[in-house]
């Protein structure tokens, strides 16, 4: 009883629903290794700490004795998901999904182990289609299901256009789990319709349904949008030692448990005794580097991690700027420009409530001054360097229009 309870607890950790946990229970009382499945579309080269979210809830059920099936959709990549869009998604071609998928094998494996990890594609049983059995699949889910999803049924209210091929995604994404017969399947809260057709469709095929698990979506740098590449938020599990360590150490402190809660292997007494010590007193931003480290660690390996971090001390703690700072000349009106617009301008942040943010928190500094005024006004003729966190720096001149 002790054991299932700390496997639960294990399985527990970071996910946002289990549907049905009560299924979960039940096909783990059998003692038999789970299928466990994720899928990831190939839309990208590079994956990211937001994408290791899921990967590491596979790499706590393969520690778990139970089967991972890393799913490859260069099939559905080749539709595009439509998943959060109010409109088409361009699709990829097949030349630019293979390479992307053959990236994603090489990154998987700094937190799968190979030897447990079954890699599929999509194609496999997908290019074997013909036109019968994709009307044959398309029998199987309704119409009104499909609007019930709600950025379909936005995008149908608000005339615009969804394509046919689109309804097709989630069919092609839940008969995934048809295919490999999968036990669990995990993905973020945004994949969870797709993830109940793949239920759904298991059933329609006379298989035991499988059990659902969805996981948060990590936030970016900013703690406000979702970690993204063309957000420039994102920390890439393939970026330098240095540039990983810089950026965990950037994030504010409140959004560190996030990150230790979704990220860290660490066991969840241990975060709770760290959360305890800096509510008493102690300094986050130790508990910060020992977050920095570990993901720095997991990508690279432990000295380039210590290396990371004394670099880190040298070029910031120190107070070292570095010497290719961008240089930016901004214009305004005879009253001066908000720091917020100045921040945002820059790029030192992605928005301007989110530079009010980080001057609340203390986070921005002009010539190595802490500055928290968030009504503060840059004058004309400023010329100085802005700063944000502990990694983002700009050399800023506010000239007249």
């Amino acid at each position: 009883m002790n054991d299932e309870r700390s496997t639960l607890q294990t399985i527990r950790r970071g996910t946002s629903e289990i549907l049905l946990e009560s299924d979960l229970v039940t096909k783990l009382e059998r003692g038999h290794p789970l299928r466990i499945k994720a899928g990831f579309d190939p839309t990208a080269p590079d994956l990211h700490l937001g994408h290791t979210v899921l990967i590491n809830k596979l790499r706590q059920f393969q520690d778990l004795g139970h089967h991972i099936l890393f799913l490859i959709g260069d099939f559905t990549g080749m539709i595009g998901d439509p998943t959060g869009k109010n409109v088409t998604r361009k699709p990829l071609d097949r030349e630019a999904v293979q390479t992307n998928a053959r990236t994603y094998e090489e990154q998987i494996f700094k937190i799968l182990d190979p030897a447990k990890t079954e890699v599929c594609f999509n194609s496999r049983w997908m290019d074997k289609m013909g036109a019968a059995d994709v009307m044959k699949l398309a029998a199987k889910h309704t119409v009104a299901r499909m609007l019930e999803r709600d950025d379909f049924e936005k995008r149908y209210r608000s005339g615009q256009p969804i394509t046919i091929h689109e309804f097709l995604y989630p069919l092609v994404q839940g008969y995934d789990s048809v295919a490999l017969k999968a036990d669990v399947e995990l993905g973020g809260t945004d994949q969870k319709f797709n993830m109940l057709v793949g239920r759904q469709l298991q059933a329609a095929f006379g298989q035991e349904p499988q059990v659902v698990i969805t996981l948060p979506i990590l936030e970016g740098l900013g703690g406000v949008e979702k970690m993204s590449k063309s957000l420039d938020n994102y920390i890439g599990i393939q970026d330098p030692p240095d540039q990983m360590f810089g950026k965990v150490m950037s994030i504010s402190d409140e959004l560190m448990w996030r990150y230790f809660e979704l990220l860290s292997f660490r066991p969840w007494l241990e975060i709770e005794k760290l959360r305890a010590d800096v509510a008493a007193g102690a300094n986050p931003r130790d508990s910060k580097v020992l977050l920095a480290e570990e993901i720095v660690a997991r990508f690279h390996d432990p000295s380039a991690a210590r290396k990371a971090n004394e670099n880190f001390v040298a070029k910031f703690q120190r107070g070292a700027i570095p010497e290719d700072i961008p240089e930016w000349e901004l214009s305004a009106d005879k009253g001066g420009l908000p720091i917020a617009n100045l921040l945002k301008d820059v790029g030192l942040t992605n928005t301007t409530s989110e530079a009010l943010r980080m001057l609340k928190q203390g986070a921005v500094r002009i010539d190595g001054q802490r500055v928290t005024d968030r009504g503060l006004v840059i004058p004309l003729g400023t010329r100085g360097i802005f700063q944000v966190g502990k990694r983002r720096f700009a050399k800023v001149s506010v000239i007249a229009v």
